[in-house]
């Protein structure tokens, strides 16, 4: 189960570092993505939601609300992009208290390049693959639909809530 929610949590990263390159003739398109985005929230139907995916969202959440950042996307005006993933990196310690989840200080970054045309943006995972994911943004927040994510156990209707800095 673990390793499930650390790899939707790569893959989410992955999604955001690609998001955009605007159209030719749509600058304000464009410049709509560009910026540095920190992953905040996992929004799901509790009712229909998998375990794992109501366990990601905990931990997202429990770590967000300390101010840990999971997941950064960075996405620069010359089309290229750079995502920062602290899941690989994420514990889970019981305690004597309760379950406590550190912030992880380690992280793996990729750099990608990524096109955003028609709220849908393109880029090249880490595997050669060109992957299409449709996005949302609504000023300083961007939403991912995590049924595009097509991951066993996250491929349920959900979105994947990053906030611009």
């Amino acid at each position: 189960m673990k390793r499930t929610i650390f790899y939707f949590l790569i893959v989410s990263i992955g999604l955001g570092s690609c998001s955009s390159d605007a159209e030719d003739n749509e600058m304000p398109t464009s410049n709509a993505i560009v910026g540095i985005w920190d992953v905040k929230e996992l929004k799901i139907d509790n009712e229909t939601a998998s375990d794992d995916a109501k366990f990601g969202k905990q931990i997202l959440d429990f770590l967000t609300a300390r101010n840990c950042t999971i997941i950064t996307l960075e996405f620069n005006e010359d089309g290229s992009a750079v995502a920062e993933n602290k899941a690989n990196y994420v514990e889970v310690n019981a305690t004597t208290t309760g379950l406590d989840i550190p912030c992880p200080t380690n992280s793996d970054t990729e750099t990608t390049t990524y096109s955003y045309e028609g709220a849908v943006v393109t880029f090249v995972d880490a595997d050669g693959a060109t992957v299409e994911v449709a996005v949302s943004i609504n000023g300083d927040e961007m939403s991912v639909n995590a049924a595009d994510l097509e991951i066993p156990n996250f491929n349920e209707s959900g979105e994947l809530i990053f906030t611009r800095r």
